[in-house]
């Protein structure tokens, strides 16, 4: 029997495509690491700076990594936080997500040390302006 384009076509899915698991599906680390800073374009001035420093401090920390649970971890979690980025000018404005409790209690003391530091980073960078200061 020979192959028809119908046949061929029918073949190719079974199912709907599941857009949460073409959401999560990861992106190699150069690609990754280009649209996090294009998505940054989006961001105000003051966090598009702040975010693209941390964001190329991250990947150089992570160049050399060899372990794949630690590869895919690093990617999937950046891979999320680009989910949560606005995709254009006319989207709302990024405000971030708490924290899961959960995932605090799987951090290292390192890694809540980094937190920590992240936290008092920001906050000298977001704080609200007051009147009448010069």
């Amino acid at each position: 029997m020979r192959p028809s384009l119908l046949r061929l076509a029918k073949s190719a899915r079974t199912q709907p495509i599941n857009l949460q698991q073409v959401s999560d599906t990861l992106l190699p680390p150069i690609s990754l690491y280009r649209h996090i800073l294009r998505a940054h374009r989006y961001l105000s001035p003051e966090m598009k700076i702040f975010g693209d420093g941390y964001v190329k401090d991250e990947f150089r920390r992570h160049r050399r990594v060899d372990n794949p649970v630690h590869i895919i971890g690093f990617l999937s979690s950046w891979k999320q936080y680009l989910d949560l980025l606005p995709k254009g000018r006319g989207e709302k404005a990024f405000k971030g997500k708490p924290l899961d409790p959960q995932l605090l209690e799987k951090m290292s003391p390192e890694q809540v040390g980094q937190l920590y530091e992240l936290m008092q980073a920001t906050k000298d960078v977001f704080k609200p302006v007051e009147d009448g200061q010069s």
